[in-house]
């Protein structure tokens, strides 16, 4: 998934076999340190790897920090089904339920309107005071300009 172009088209580079698995990796460090991250994402038909979803604790220099992130990436094959925002949705209620986490953000590549899209239909609201340039993006990137969008718990 992450050697796929069309998956990885708004990051800022495709990755190695290694790298995906360095990824898993800090994947299962974070759910030792904060308890949660990204989790596998599997079609409850037959339980093929559709990609995965979860919550984050990112920790780079932006204005919204810190903060607790929704995010996704899934298989091309799995695009435009409605996994992202079912599983995703499913993130933002265990955010809010189980961890007591009052506010949750996404953020993503200016451009990037396949996941903007996820976000409005999660009822994320695009916060453009929260607009930055990612850090970890070089600089005079095409995707080094990010927007920020939040959702609020309405039961804190």
């Amino acid at each position: 998934m992450g050697a796929d172009p069309r998956v990885m088209a708004y990051f800022p580079a495709l990755l190695s076999r290694e790298q995906s698995v360095a990824f898993i990796a800090k994947i299962e460090e974070r759910f030792e340190s904060n308890g949660f991250s990204f989790w596998a994402l599997e079609r409850k038909s037959d339980g093929a790897f559709v990609g995965f979803t979860g919550l984050n604790r990112p920790n780079f220099a932006a204005p919204f920090m810190p903060c607790v992130e929704v995010g996704w990436r899934l298989a091309f094959d799995h695009w435009g089904q409605g996994y992202a925002t079912e599983a995703a949705q499913a993130s933002l209620s265990y955010a809010f339920d189980d961890l007591g986490v009052s506010e949750v953000v996404a953020f993503t590549a200016t451009g990037n309107e396949r996941s903007r899209k996820v976000m409005e239909r999660l009822g994320m609201a695009y916060d453009p005071t929260g607009d930055c340039d990612h850090p970890n993006v070089p600089d005079g990137h095409i995707l080094k300009r990010h927007v920020l969008y939040r959702i609020q718990c309405h039961s804190h």
